[in-house]
């Protein structure tokens, strides 16, 4: 008999704990955003020295992504264009083409620097790990168009040969000539367009 009281008590205090609790999850949703009617009014020039066009929307642009911890770009590619060597320090890409043929690829950290590429045709995702050294290049001879997630609302970004050979101001070209074992002229032409 006490074994059937204490069983029916402990069964109505969970009944009880139960009903006080409550589990959800948190839309921390804080404003919405209206885009352009038609994305043909969208202009994405893609006419410079790389080939491609990178349209960021972080927090910056859109404040309503404050505590989503994403962000959204989409990259247009000329023929043989690229989104040249990067660094998202603060997030993971996942990237997904919307029309063409890329090739993409990302190399990992040290010890290893081990290189993963694919070629990506239109629908396929690739998934690019937080702060890797990574790219896009368009291989067709058509435009591409691709979309990618990030996992923070301000990703950041370094492009490798722009903070490298174009940060103001300069490093010293002996110091680039000894890092990339190249000549103290090589790194100086390499700077010269960033200048």
């Amino acid at each position: 008999m006490k074994k059937g009281v204490s069983f029916l008590v402990a069964v109505a205090l969970m009944a009880l704990a139960s009903f006080l609790t409550s589990a959800f999850d948190p839309s921390p949703l804080q404003g919405i955003c209206v885009g352009i009617n038609d994305p043909k009014n969208a202009v994405f020039e893609t006419q410079n020295l790389v080939g491609s066009n990178v349209t960021l929307v972080t927090i910056e642009q859109f404040p309503g992504l404050n505590t989503f911890g994403i962000s959204i770009v989409r990259i247009n590619y000329a023929p043989y264009g690229v989104n040249s060597s990067h660094i998202h320090p603060l997030a993971a890409e996942i990237f997904t083409v919307l029309e063409g043929r890329l090739l993409v690829g990302f190399v990992t950290s040290n010890p290893g620097h081990r290189f993963f590429s694919k070629v990506l045709n239109m629908g396929d995702v690739f998934a690019f790990p937080v702060g890797l050294l990574h790219f896009q290049y368009n291989i067709g001879h058509t435009n591409a168009v691709a979309i990618a997630a990030l996992s923070s609302q301000f990703p950041g970004v370094i492009t490798i040969a722009n903070t490298t050979f174009g940060s103001n101001p300069p490093i010293n070209p002996v110091i680039l000539a000894k890092a990339f074992q190249l000549d103290k002229k090589v790194v100086q032409y390499l700077q010269a367009p960033f200048q």
